[in-house]
C-alpha cells in the first residue's frame, strides 16, 4: 500500500471514529437531560405532596378548631362527643408522655444494639441478628399490639395489683394503660433506630478508628468518643423516624392503652391522639368528624415541630464542630 493510500485510509478511519464519538456524546447528553428531568420531576412531586397534605389538613381541621375555639380545643380536659365537648389536652399529653417514654426506653437500647452489631459482634452472629432486626421492621403493627395484649398487659396488671393493692380509689385497668403502651411503642421503634444507626456507624471511615487507636484510645473509648459522634447525623435521623412512628401509631396502641380520654398516668387507661381518630372516625359526623380532622392537624404540627427542633440541634452541633476545628 502506497503512502498516499495509507494516509487516506487513516483519514477515513479518524473521521469514522470521530463520528462515532460524536454520536455517543450526543446520546450521553440526551440521557443526561432525560435523567435530570426525571430527578427534577420527582423532587417537584415530593414537594407538591407535602404542600397538598398541609393544605388538606388545614382545610379539613381548621374549621372545627375555629368553631370549638382554639383554647377550648387544645386545653380543654374533656372529650365527650355526645355533648360536643372536644377538649384534646388529655390526648395531647398522653401522646407526648407516651412518645417520650418510648424514646427514653427505646433509643438507648436501639443505639447500643446498633453499636454491638457494627463494632463488636462477630460476623457470624451479625449475619443472624441483623436480618432478624430487619424482619422486626416488617411485622405489622397490629401484631405488636396482639403480642402486647397477650404478654405485656398481664405482667403490667400484676404489677398494678401489687402497687395499688391497698388503694381503694384506684381504678384497675387490667393492664390496659399508659405503661403498657410505652413498652409496646419502645419495642416498635427499635428496628428503625437499630437499622439506621447501624448503617450510619458502619459508614464511618475506618481511618477514624485507626487514628483513635493509634493515639492510645481503647475500643470502647473509640466507639463513644469518635464513632458515635461521627455518625450522630444518621443516628438522629433514625430517632426522628422512630419518633414519627411512635407518634403516628394507632392500631397497636388501641389494644394495650385502654382507649379512655383520661389525663396521663402510668397506670391510667388513656387515649392517644391517633387512637382517638381511629376509634371514632367510622361513626363520626358533623362537628365530631371535623374535630377528628383537627386532631390530625395537631398531629401533623407535632411532627413538623419535632423535625424542626432536631434539625436545629444537628445544625448547631455542626457549627460547634466547625468552630472547634478552627
Amino acid at each position: 500500500m502506497s503512502k498516499a493510500n495509507a494516509e487516506a485510509v487513516g483519514t477515513v478511519s479518524a473521521k469514522a471514529t470521530s463520528g462515532i464519538r460524536s454520536k455517543r456524546s450526543g446520546m450521553t447528553d440526551a440521557k443526561e437531560h432525560v435523567m435530570k428531568f426525571i430527578f427534577t420531576l420527582c423532587g417537584i412531586v415530593a414537594v407538591a405532596c407535602v404542600i397538598m397534605i398541609t393544605v388538606y389538613m388545614i382545610i379539613s381541621g381548621a374549621p372545627a378548631i375555629g368553631k370549638i375555639g382554639i383554647i377550648e380545643f387544645l386545653f380543654g380536659d374533656t372529650w365527650y362527643a355526645k355533648e360536643e365537648q372536644f377538649g384534646i389536652l388529655p390526648l395531647i399529653l398522653t401522646s407526648i408522655f407516651g412518645t417520650c417514654g418510648a424514646i427514653v426506653i427505646g433509643v438507648p437500647i436501639g443505639l447500643m444494639t446498633a453499636v454491638f452489631l457494627s463494632e463488636l459482634a462477630p460476623k457470624p452472629l451479625k449475619n443472624i441478628v441483623k436480618p432478624a432486626v430487619e424482619l422486626l421492621a416488617a411485622i405489622p403493627s397490629v401484631i405488636y399490639g396482639l403480642l402486647g395484649s397477650m404478654l405485656i398487659k398481664p405482667v403490667i396488671y400484676a404489677l398494678e395489683e401489687m402497687i395499688f393493692a391497698n388503694d381503694p380509689t384506684h381504678q384497675f385497668t387490667g393492664g390496659a394503660n399508659l405503661f403498657s403502651a410505652i413498652l409496646v411503642l419502645a419495642i416498635m421503634i427499635l428496628p428503625t433506630i437499630i437499622n439506621i444507626s447501624e448503617n450510619s456507624l458502619s459508614a464511618v471511615p475506618p481511618e477514624y478508628r485507626e487514628a483513635s487507636t493509634g493515639l492510645g484510645a481503647t475500643k470502647i473509648q473509640t466507639i463513644f468518643k469518635v464513632t458515635i459522634p461521627a455518625a450522630k447525623s444518621g443516628i438522629a435521623s433514625g430517632v426522628v423516624l422512630g419518633v414519627g412512628r411512635a407518634i403516628g401509631e394507632a392500631m397497636a396502641i388501641m389494644l394495650v392503652a385502654g382507649n379512655s380520654a383520661n389525663m396521663p398516668g402510668l397506670f391510667n387507661s388513656v387515649k392517644f391522639l391517633t387512637t382517638g381518630v381511629v376509634a371514632e372516625f367510622a361513626y363520626s359526623s358533623g362537628l365530631h368528624r371535623q374535630a377528628l380532622f383537627g386532631i390530625g392537624l395537631v398531629l401533623f404540627v407535632f411532627i413538623m415541630i419535632i423535625n424542626f427542633i432536631l434539625n436545629g440541634i444537628l445544625k448547631s452541633n455542626k457549627k460547634t464542630a466547625k468552630s472547634e476545628k478552627k
